[in-house]
């Protein structure tokens, strides 16, 4: 690039990343307040809260920078055009593509980030959070004890305990199980702590009792000083995870595995996702010729250009909320998701249609503000 280039591209480059640091921040304030309950209601520790909401950020990330790069070209190619440093370079005889080419090569450089961020970072890091979900929903020391409140952490279990000390021992136990067969188990216990043996996960209780209720109706009880329970019969196998669209390769959403159940009934869902990966980061380029459309595809005014920015800004959301609209709707019909890319890309051609085409020069702007005697040649 020449001196004057690179002069604009660092012009463009710093309110680039400030943007999209301000959007990223508001995006985890966002995600945090909605993952809060990890920490509230199922006690994990921050790092746990902290590992998921960095894991939820490439999806994120790749939403809000095409905003990041329009508000930035907003506000950077608006200062300089008021301060008439474009203007300068016009007329300095730089033509209009080298006043361009440094903001069109930023937004390249930000749509190769959003590619490979969807195409590769987003699926790797949704595992690792799906991952990172079952252990929270599958962490007994969590989701099977609450003090002082009823939970039922699988079909057919209720658990209680009334309090929980600094040692993790719980206080006054309660325990009723209705199995598959019909046989009814309760088991109360004055103190109980949860632990491991083998690896299996246990309940260890002291001074407690046993009741069982056959499907015949037969009690049998006991009562115990300590008694180690198997938490595995109760809690039932772990649940597996399952893939969502957002966490399948670009590989497994164009050509799926339809002899899997689930792939095979969700193909065409699978195909609009991958689509929509591969056409969000055109948006990049959209919004930075709306943007750059908004301030030099129009006449120079001192005033500011505040009414053309509010239209490119209004105009933006749509072609954006259009674009969401339209990879719906392609989910249902594959045909349509060449529309996924025709979006951008006619917003893009819009916007440099406006930005090439042909100005009027300063001689006939004075003489169409002009009243209508002076254009008439009546004046005097």
């Amino acid at each position: 690039m020449r001196l004057i280039e690179r002069y604009l591209f660092r012009q463009l480059l710093g309110p680039t990343l400030f943007a999209a640091a301000a959007l990223i921040a508001v995006a985890v304030l966002s995600q945090a307040l909605s993952s809060i309950s990890i920490l509230v209601q199922d006690r994990q520790s921050p790092l746990i809260f902290a590992k998921i909401i960095i894991l939820a950020m490439p999806q994120l990330i790749v939403l809000v920078l095409p905003v990041a790069v329009l508000v930035a070209a907003l506000v950077a190619v608006n200062r300089l055009h008021t301060e008439n440093e474009i203007v300068i370079c016009f007329a300095a005889g730089v033509s209009r593509w080298r006043v361009i080419s440094p903001a069109m090569r930023l937004a390249a450089i930000v749509a190769l980030i959003s590619l490979i961020i969807s195409q590769w970072v987003q699926p790797l890091a949704y595992r690792a959070l799906r991952d990172t979900l079952l252990s929270v929903r599958t962490d007994l020391a969590a989701t099977m004890i609450k003090p002082g409140s009823f939970t039922h952490p699988a079909p057919g279990l209720t658990v209680y305990a009334q309090t929980e000390d600094e040692d993790g021992h719980f206080h006054n136990l309660f325990i009723d199980h209705v199995a598959a067969d019909g046989r009814d188990t309760t088991i109360t216990a004055h103190e109980g702590r949860l632990s491991t043996r083998d690896g299996a996960p246990m309940l260890q209780m002291w001074r407690g009792a046993n009741a069982e209720v056959s499907p015949a109706g037969v009690l049998n009880f006991l009562s115990f000083d300590e008694y180690m329970l198997d938490l595995r019969p109760l809690i039932g196998q772990e649940p597996t995870v399952r893939y969502k669209l957002s966490d399948r390769y670009p590989r497994e959403l164009f050509f799926p595995d339809t002899r899997q159940t689930w792939d095979a009934a969700n193909v065409r869902p699978m195909l609009a996702e991958g689509h929509a990966r591969i056409a969000a980061p055109l948006y990049n380029f959209a919004f930075m010729a709306m943007a750059l459309a908004a301030v030099i595809g129009g006449q120079f005014s001192r005033l500011g250009y505040a009414p053309r920015i509010g239209i490119v800004a209004a105009a933006a959301l749509v072609t954006r909320t259009l674009g969401f609209a339209i990879q719906g709707v392609a989910s249902q019909n594959p045909g349509l998701n060449v529309l996924q890319y025709a979006t951008p890309l006619a917003a893009t051609a819009i916007s440099a249609a406006i930005l090439f085409a042909p100005r009027r020069s300063a001689r006939s702007t004075r003489l169409i503000d002009a009243p209508l005697e002076r254009r008439l040649g009546l004046a005097a």
